[in-house]
């Protein structure tokens, strides 16, 4: 992994302007937020540096206001929960630019939190305007990016910003790269990464990426009936993507070419309809019934996972194994997510885990504590995993 400054690299910040790139795109419903994830996962940054003194202003973008003002899409709401979650007051600016954010920071003493307004309110954002990260660099003396989950875009408060001041890794971020980095940088072997979903077309650079990358790749949720059906499976009425059979083919003779062993479903749950607790039966991938369509993993291919993990050293995890919001298609992932955390707490066993659904399979299964790490990081996580340069990330790095 690439080097980059880290808060123990930031020399005394007493009296320094610290703008931190926060993530506080949190899930708000009729006014309230629903899950302070985000905001419990950036106060350590946040209260180190206030308790060191700096001044520190946060910034951070919220839904899609496409460069226009848009009252509901307003920050003010969290500096709120931010004031709690810190037992401190947070200030708020209607404005992350100009004089109206410039006024804001020229009152804060050292150790008070300003919240500047939605970055997205201003087009500039998301075009990575340098006028735009001109002026967030005017309010600070130092840049600290604690939002890995945005780091995917070459935004000015994200990339812009960081090639004009000092600009450092909270410990979030610092968190989510070590993290990353035991997952597929340098890990320890043997490698195996649980990938489910849906569609295999959303997910070809990650399942190329990972065969070159892990010893053992897991297929399972939907896109594991594509690879079943390339394979010449019938599938039933099972979701899959016929039109990427050629792409499975030559996923899996890529993977043999790499040394990385493909473990694909030997049995599934079956069920003629897609809704909670229907008549279920569970039955060889050579023998899924025409009217009937696929919704789990089966029980031995749970436990042929369950081998598989016993003899790893490093699990990396992005997508259910069944439709597991939709009991009793949890079962499978439930099973394995506890299987994971008994051999973490038994043998080790580092496991990382990403992506929107995985976090809330994990979750269900009550094991996300349990976990080596879990990252909130969605799409970021994702194309961490694909191979992909983030900007926000290499706009830390020190050459």
């Amino acid at each position: 992994m690439a080097a980059f400054r880290t808060l123990d690299d930031l020399a005394d910040p007493r009296g320094k302007r610290v703008l931190v790139r926060a993530d506080l795109n949190l899930p708000v419903r009729d006014g309230v937020i629903t899950d302070m994830t985000r905001i419990e996962r950036l106060v350590p940054t946040v209260r180190e540096l206030s308790d060191k003194g700096a001044r520190v202003i946060l910034c951070s973008h919220f839904d899609r206001p496409k460069g226009k003002v848009v009252p509901s899409m307003s920050l003010r709401p969290m500096a709120d929960a931010l004031s709690k979650a810190l037992n401190k007051p947070v200030a708020f600016a209607d404005d992350c630019v100009g004089p109206v954010a410039e006024a804001a920071v020229a009152k804060l003493s050292d150790g008070e939190v300003l919240l500047l307004e939605n970055t997205r309110f201003h087009a500039g954002e998301e075009k990575n305007d340098p006028a735009l990260a001109q002026a967030l660099a005017k309010l600070a003396d130092v840049y600290v990016n604690d939002a890995f989950s945005a780091a995917h875009r070459a935004h000015a408060s994200t990339e812009g910003v960081a090639k004009l001041i000092p600009a450092y890794a909270g410990r979030l971020m610092q968190e989510e790269l070590q993290a990353l980095d035991a997952a597929l940088g340098n890990p320890a072997r043997p490698v195996v990464a649980i990938v489910g979903g849906s569609k295999v077309s959303t997910k070809l650079d990650l399942l190329g990426n990972l065969s070159r990358k892990v010893d053992v790749l897991v297929i399972g949720g939907a896109m594991a009936n594509t690879f079943l059906a390339a394979q010449g499976h019938s599938v039933g009425k099972s979701l899959q993507e016929a039109e990427m059979h050629d792409t499975a083919r030559q996923i899996l003779r890529d993977a043999a070419a790499a040394n990385c062993e493909i473990l694909l479903p030997s049995d599934l749950v079956v069920s003629p309809r897609f809704e909670a607790n229907p008549p279920t039966k569970t039955v060889r991938v050579d023998a899924v019934p025409d009217d009937m369509m696929a919704l789990d993993v089966g029980p031995d291919t749970v436990e042929a996972i369950e081998g598989k993990l016993r003899q790893a050293s490093t699990l990396v995890w992005n997508g259910p194994l069944g439709a597991f919001e939709t009991p009793p298609f949890d079962t499978a992932t439930v099973a394995v997510a506890q299987s994971v955390a008994a051999l973490g707490d038994s043998a080790g066993l580092k496991s990382i885990g990403g992506g929107g659904d995985t976090v809330s399979a994990l979750r269900h299964a009550g094991v996300s504590e349990r976990m080596t790490y879990v990252s909130s990081a969605g799409g970021a996580f994702l194309e961490w995993l694909e191979g992909k340069t983030l900007p926000g990330v290499a706009a830390l790095e020190t050459h």
